[in-house]
């Protein structure tokens, strides 16, 4: 039976040849899910900066009743407002690509 095993030529032989494609495979998904990663993180920026440029202001007046036999005041319900300031963090550019290449100092 192991004689068969070792002249049977249906089986997978790993190769040089199939370790090259595969290596070149492996960088490739690398380099691959690594633009994918840059184009998420320019993506959800965009969508951070439409949130930061967003107004949260609000305003709205108050009302009286009065009744109208005595003319004294029912009721009455103060106004409010919410001024929202420009924040540090709103419109906030976040970036992970690489930096320009620099050039190494030569230390003896």
């Amino acid at each position: 039976m192991f004689t068969s095993l070792l002249n049977d030529d249906a089986g997978f032989i790993l190769s040089a040849e199939l370790v090259l494609v595969a290596t070149i495979m492996v960088i490739g998904l690398i380099v691959g899910l690594s633009e994918i990663q840059h184009a998420m993180v320019s993506e959800l920026n965009d969508v951070a900066d439409a949130m930061g440029s967003l107004n949260h202001s609000y305003y709205y007046t108050g009302f009286s009743a009065t009744s109208s036999i005595s003319g004294a005041l029912k009721s009455f319900s103060r106004g409010s407002s919410f001024f929202d300031p420009m924040d540090d963090c709103d419109m906030n550019q976040a970036s992970l690509s690489c930096n320009a290449p620099v050039l190494e100092s030569l230390v003896f």
